[in-house]
């Protein structure tokens, strides 16, 4: 079993930064993946930004702004969030896609963390 602890959310003013951590623990043999997507309220849930072996990836609205990096040694990603606008407001949700130590492949998502912009 594989669970993930995020942290980090809250309440900023437009402009402002913020950066949300993810940890990993359990039953993992290697981590195949680590992203970050958001949700807004009446809207679909999206990807935000993944690091891969390759390097990462951003969705557009995101480029110049946020940043993801990962901690291999802690199992953990981050991302930093700056200059944040009332349109990046939205629960976001770390998912790491694993291998166990049983050979399972698994996507895995945390709880989700409330990131609220105010204007």
């Amino acid at each position: 079993q594989v669970q993930l602890v995020e942290s980090g959310g809250g309440l900023v003013q437009t402009g402002g930064s913020l950066r949300l951590s993810c940890a990993a623990s359990g039953s993992i043999s290697s981590i195949n993946a680590m992203g970050w997507y958001r949700q807004a309220p009446g809207k679909q849930r999206e990807l935000v930004a993944v690091m891969r072996s390759g390097g990462p990836n951003y969705v557009d609205s995101a480029k110049g702004r946020f940043t993801i990096s990962r901690d291999n040694t802690k199992n953990s990603v981050y991302l930093e969030m700056s200059s944040l606008k009332p349109e990046d407001t939205a629960v976001y949700y770390c998912n790491v896609m694993v291998t166990t130590t049983t050979g399972r492949y698994l996507a895995v998502w945390g709880q989700g963390t409330l990131v609220t912009v105010s204007s």
